[in-house]
């Protein structure tokens, strides 16, 4: 079994087409393997894939490379590692990320330039649920743990997101669902991609000289989901 760093958190129908979706994701990432698998969802809607077979091994650290993956309860998260969390809510303090357990990241610790954690959720286009890879301080019940924080890696990515021609990032929609809609609103020609950034959460990448803002209005209509745009 593996549990991967990404959610699926609408209900009816939607979530019928996105655990299809998941599946089929699955099915690329390993399907070429000797390997059996069902894919679930927990209480706490973290994606679980169950894993059999003679490549099950393999096919688990596949998963976990692909997706991140969410450490059991029972192992516990250990100082200094790196992980992933989906961005769960945020305030004038920092950010709370689900890893399995709840993990605050204080807002001198985010590395995002200046301002609120709640200008940089706007500055940087963040949507609820965004899967980020975060280094875990340690315990706090121990005075001594160094508090958690964004991982290097996580702050070059949103920063190479603000030097590209533009951005919109969505949640609550599948990558095929973005791009339909972007082709039902008419502007495929202003796009490069839609960049899946976990299965619910998605990048579309502006083509050079497209405006993200009026990009959102443009196909906002069409989409009920949380946007954002990369300033």
């Amino acid at each position: 079994m593996v549990v991967l760093a990404t959610k699926c958190y609408v209900e009816g129908d939607a979530r019928d087409r996105a655990l299809d979706g998941m599946y089929s994701l699955v099915d690329n990432d390993v399907g070429d393997l000797a390997v059996d698998w069902t894919v679930g969802v927990r209480d706490d809607d973290f994606v679980q894939v169950d894993v059999s077979g003679d490549d099950a091994t393999v096919a688990r650290n596949v998963l976990a490379e692909t997706w991140g993956e969410v450490v059991a309860h029972d192992e516990g998260l250990v100082a200094d590692e790196t992980y992933v969390g989906t961005l769960e809510s945020w305030d004038a303090e920092g950010f709370v990320l689900d890893a399995g357990e709840e993990v605050f990241v204080p807002a001198d610790e985010l590395g995002l330039g200046v301002g609120s954690p709640e200008q940089v959720v706007e500055r940087f286009g963040l949507v609820q649920h965004l899967p980020m890879t975060f280094v875990y301080g340690g315990d706090h019940g121990d005075t001594d743990a160094d508090p958690h924080r964004l991982a290097d890696a996580e702050r070059d990515r949103l920063y190479d997101w603000q030097r590209g021609p533009g951005r919109l990032n969505v949640n609550s929609a599948t990558r095929g669902e973005v791009r339909a809609t972007v082709n039902r609103a008419g502007h495929a020609q202003d796009i490069v991609t839609v960049e899946r950034l976990g299965l619910l959460e998605q990048s579309v990448v502006c083509a050079e000289g497209t405006d993200p803002p009026g990009l959102l209005a443009a196909i906002g209509s069409y989409l009920p989901a949380e946007m954002r745009c990369v300033v």
